[in-house]
C-alpha cells in the first residue's frame, strides 16, 4: 500500500469515530459466563468442612480451598493459603511481609536499599507494586524461554542490594513465554549464589491457560527441594482469570517457615476469609480433571481471538516488526521499529483504539528502545478486534 493510500485508509478510520480498546487482560462476557453455575452451588448450605462459613476465621482459607491452590501451584495443600480475590494483593502483602517481618533472615526495613530484578517485558503492575515500595527495579532481558540466567548469576553476585526477582513463569506477560527447564533449575539455585534472604516471587497466573498445544512448566518447589532453597520462594495463583476476574480466590504457597512468618504480619490484617467464596470455588473446580475441561471451554473462546490478530500482523512486511505467537495467556508482544512505538500509539489512539501505554512493560515506563507494545485481544467482541487490528496494522505501517 502506497504512502498516499494508507493515509486515505487511516482518514477513513477517523471518520469512523471509533471507541476500541486493547489495554487489559480481562475476560470476555462469554468466559464469565462460563463459570455462572458457581453463584448458586452451595444452594444455602453454610456449614461446610464442619465450618460455619458465615463466621470469621480459617486465616489460611479452607482445606478444599487450599487443594484447589495447590493443584495450580503444583504443591501439597498444607505449603498453601488461600485468602482474597488477588493475588496481585497477597504479593503486595508478602512484601510488606518481608519489609516488616521478614519472611526469611531480618526484615528488609534494615537495609538502606533494596533491589528486585525484573524480567522484560513484564507486567505492568509487578512494576507499578514494586515501585510502590520504593523497590530498585533492575530490568532483565527475556530470551523467550525466560530470564537470561547468566546475566542474573552475574548481578546477584556482585551487588548484595539485590533481593528478589519477580516473574510470571508460564505464558509470561506479555511475551507468552514458558521458561524452560533449565532457567527453572538456574532459578532454583539462584539463592545459592545471591543474598541469604533472596526471595523469588514466582506468579504463575498463567498455569492452566493454554489455548494450543502448549510446553509444560516444570516443578520449581520440587527442584528447590532439591537445592534446598524453599525458604527462598513465594508463590502465587489465583481463580480470576478462571471464574469469576473480580470475585476469584487468590493463593499464596510457601514452605512451612516463610508461610509462619507471613502469617505473624498478615493475621494482624485479616479476622478470616472468605470462606463462602472458596466454597463455591471448591465444590465448582472438583480436581484437576474438571479444571481442565473448565479451562478447555476458555481456550475455544480465546484461540479465535489470537487468530485474529495473528491473521491481521501477518499482513505487515518484516521490517515494520516482530510479534510474539503466543499458545496460552492473554497477550501479544508486538516489538516496532527501534524508536517507533510512541508513534504508533499516538496513532492508534487519534483513531479511537485504545493500548496500553507504550512503557508499561518496563519499569519505571522506561521502554528503553521505544518499541513495545502489549496487545490484549481477550474481552473486545471478535468483530471490534477485527476493526482493532486494521486499526493498528495501518498504524504500523504509517509510523513506519
Amino acid at each position: 500500500m502506497k504512502k498516499a493510500e494508507l493515509k486515505d485508509a487511516y482518514q477513513n478510520i477517523l471518520n469512523q469515530k471509533l471507541d476500541l480498546d486493547l489495554t487489559r487482560g480481562q475476560p470476555s462476557k462469554e468466559q464469565l459466563k462460563l463459570s455462572e453455575p458457581l453463584d448458586q452451588i452451595l444452594n444455602k448450605k453454610f456449614i461446610y468442612e464442619g465450618d460455619d462459613l458465615r463466621n470469621y476465621g480459617l486465616i489460611k482459607g479452607l482445606d478444599s480451598a487450599r487443594k484447589l491452590g495447590g493443584v495450580l501451584l503444583g504443591v501439597n495443600y498444607k505449603n498453601v493459603i488461600a485468602n482474597g480475590t488477588s493475588s496481585l494483593n497477597l504479593s503486595f502483602m508478602a512484601i510488606q511481609a518481608l519489609f516488616f517481618v521478614g519472611l526469611n533472615g531480618k526484615p528488609w526495613k534494615n537495609y538502606r536499599k533494596i533491589s528486585f530484578l525484573c524480567p522484560v517485558p513484564g507486567y505492568d503492575r509487578h512494576f507499578a507494586l514494586l515501585e510502590s515500595m520504593g523497590i530498585k527495579m533492575i530490568n532483565v532481558p527475556l530470551t523467550g524461554e525466560g530470564p537470561d540466567m547468566e546475566y542474573v548469576e552475574q548481578l546477584v553476585a556482585k551487588d548484595k542490594s539485590i533481593k528478589g526477582i519477580i516473574c510470571v513463569p508460564k505464558h509470561s506477560n506479555p511475551t507468552g513465554e514458558t521458561y524452560s527447564s533449565k532457567v527453572l533449575e538456574k532459578l532454583a539455585k539462584l539463592p545459592k549464589k545471591a543474598s541469604k534472604d533472596f526471595m523469588i516471587f514466582y506468579d504463575n497466573a498463567y498455569s492452566v491457560h493454554d489455548f494450543k498445544k502448549s510446553k509444560k512448566l516444570g516443578n520449581i518447589f520440587n527442584l528447590c527441594k532439591k537445592f534446598k532453597t524453599t525458604n527462598n520462594i513465594v508463590m502465587f495463583a489465583s481463580t480470576s482469570k478462571i471464574s469469576f476476574a473480580g470475585a476469584g480466590v487468590s493463593f499464596l504457597a510457601a514452605s512451612e517457615k516463610v508461610l509462619l512468618n507471613f502469617l505473624k504480619f498478615y493475621e494482624k490484617t485479616r479476622v478470616g476469609s472468605d470462606k463462602i467464596n472458596q466454597a463455591k470455588h471448591a465444590k465448582f473446580f472438583k480436581d484437576k480433571k474438571t479444571i481442565e475441561k473448565h479451562m478447555s471451554k476458555h481456550a475455544v473462546l480465546l484461540s479465535k481471538k489470537f487468530e485474529i490478530v495473528e491473521k491481521y500482523l501477518s499482513k505487515l512486511p518484516s521490517e515494520f516488526g516482530t510479534w510474539t505467537k503466543p499458545t496460552g495467556g492473554y497477550f501479544v508482544s508486538f516489538d516496532s521499529k527501534p524508536g517507533k512505538a510512541k508513534r504508533i500509539y499516538k496513532l492508534c489512539d487519534a483513531a479511537g483504539l485504545k493500548l496500553t501505554k507504550v512503557g508499561a512493560t518496563f519499569p519505571y515506563n522506561k521502554d528503553p528502545l521505544d518499541q513495545n507494545i502489549r496487545i490484549s485481544p481477550s474481552k473486545i467482541s471478535n468483530s471490534d478486534l477485527r476493526k482493532a487490528m486494521e486499526v493498528f496494522v495501518i498504524s504500523v505501517l504509517l509510523a513506519g
